[in-house]
């Protein structure tokens, strides 16, 4: 599924047969196996694996205090992989989603994913998770989205339809920001930084710089859509895009959305309490 955090995201081969899982889908009851339905759930939608590419987001954790993994020695990679462990996260995503998605709108989305074509953008959405090299990715699209701009094609309006659809609240930018409040503040109390920051003064900078990361993250959306879906027609993403208007899907994005934003927000206020074991207070 896509995201419009567009963290860095790798594909899956190990999906359970088409037949098996919308037979589980469709005949488990929620109230009996929820776990095993929403499992399934997870891996013909992608949204696991969108989940498991919230662990390379941990690289921004030092950048957003002004220093580098470097700083905080030896254990940082081993630290941050336990932090976000991928189980531990994918369990907390089951949590709330067996109390919060409706079987009518897991069945629905699961559908669509499940088809020929869903599957189709599953595995390039994984694929596009998981890169690692997300300048490089960018820069990319960023060169797809400008030759479609010399050309005047009719995929650009596409390609802003899809990414409309998967935050038509507009939330991400809100989201994003409040992750790294969440993380700023936890690092600030448990003596990460020396100076403890106000939260009050944190949030009105990020109110009054929030324009501008709207921008920004749109310009990104844009080439990471680009680049995930090079390979689809056109009249395949209109098609998509047709399935995320549906008023179904739109709800199961927003629980994705927020399921996601919550998870990583949890994750990195651990890390704060987790580096300040690692290596005394530096000035932010």
């Amino acid at each position: 599924m896509p995201t419009p955090l567009h963290a860095p995201l790798a594909s899956i081969s190990r999906l359970r047969p088409l037949a098996v899982t919308l037979l589980m889908l469709a005949a488990i009851p929620v109230a009996a196996a929820d776990r095993d339905r929403l499992d399934a759930f997870l891996e013909v939608t992608g949204f696991g694996v969108a989940l498991d590419s919230i662990a390379l987001s941990a690289a921004d954790a030092p950048k957003m205090l002004g220093m580098s993994a470097s700083d905080f020695g030896s254990d940082w990679a081993r630290t941050a992989e336990e932090v976000f462990d991928t189980e531990e996260m994918r369990a907390t995503a089951l949590d709330i989603l067996a109390q919060t998605l409706s079987q009518e709108d897991l069945t629905h989305a699961a559908t669509f994913y499940a088809s020929d074509l869903g599957q189709r953008l599953v595995e390039a959405e994984n694929a596009s998770h998981m890169v690692e090299d997300t300048e490089a990715k960018e820069r990319k699209g960023r060169a797809l989205v400008a030759d479609m701009v010399e050309q005047g094609s009719d995929r650009l309006g596409i390609l802003k339809r899809l990414n409309a659809a998967v935050d038509a609240s507009d939330t991400s930018v809100r989201a994003v920001q409040e992750i790294q409040i969440r993380f700023l503040l936890a690092a600030s109390a448990a003596g990460v930084t020396e100076r403890r920051l106000d939260e009050g003064m944190l949030r009105a900078m990020m109110e009054e710089n929030r324009d501008e990361l709207r921008l920004r993250m749109k310009k990104s959306a844009l080439a990471n859509a680009a680049y995930t879906y090079r390979g689809f027609s056109d009249a395949d993403l209109e098609s998509y895009a047709e399935a995320l208007e549906h008023p179904r899907m739109k709800r199961v994005y927003e629980l994705m959305n927020a399921v996601q934003y919550e998870i990583m927000a949890r994750r990195f206020e651990m890390l704060a309490a987790r580096m300040a074991e690692m290596h005394p207070g530096q000035e932010l």
